[in-house]
């Protein structure tokens, strides 16, 4: 198994619409302003977040349970950013669609400007012939509110490409996240 470069990502992009939309090169600015970086970086892929937000919120003095989950421990927010209470989380998508091919395996890590601020992305790996959005899981780990900026990059993809197909892939197992298009909740 080897981690992939820029140029396989943009071959990958074109032929198998991997990424959609793609961008094949670091986009820094966005109408004169500058932003925290998306697009195609030397060994991975720099995805944005959209506007949909899930904010938790302990305003029902829910017990969190994955599997019996209350969707009214969140709060939708739709913007330009997001604001994450201190000590709490949000959950988002990004903008990018993916498909990922039957011999690759996706992990995802969160963007240092964001990591410095004590935000701390999370997504469970994309596995072989997964396809969606992907449900970003954003944690707050300081005592102040922390904002989140939608259509801009958030957290790096890194592909693994192996030398044989896997036996079973996510599509084969019939995952209950294949095709995701919202910010989704945790199922059963």
């Amino acid at each position: 198994m080897s981690i992939k470069s820029d140029q396989w990502i943009r071959r990958m992009a074109a032929a198998h619409a991997m990424i959609e939309p793609f961008e094949a090169g670091q986009v820094k600015e966005s109408n004169g302003h500058k932003i925290v970086s998306y697009g195609t970086s030397s060994y991975g892929y720099d995805v944005r977040c959209s506007d949909e937000f899930k904010v938790f919120t302990n305003l029902n003095h829910t017990l969190v349970d994955p599997k019996h989950f209350d969707p009214n421990s969140f709060v939708e927010v739709k913007g330009t950013s997001c604001i994450i209470p201190p000590n709490s989380f949000a959950l988002a998508r990004t903008i990018e669609y993916f498909r990922i091919p039957r011999n690759v395996l996706v992990v995802c890590l969160g963007k240092s400007t964001y990591a410095r601020c004590g935000i701390i992305v999370n997504v469970t790996p994309l596995e072989p012939e997964w396809e969606g959005h992907v449900t970003l899981e954003f944690s707050n780990t300081t005592p102040l509110p922390a904002r989140i900026y939608a259509n801009e990059g958030v957290a790096q993809m890194l592909f693994f490409e192996s030398d044989e197909v896997c036996e079973t892939s996510y599509r084969d197992r019939g995952g209950k996240y294949q095709g995701q298009t919202g910010v989704t909740l945790p199922k059963i």
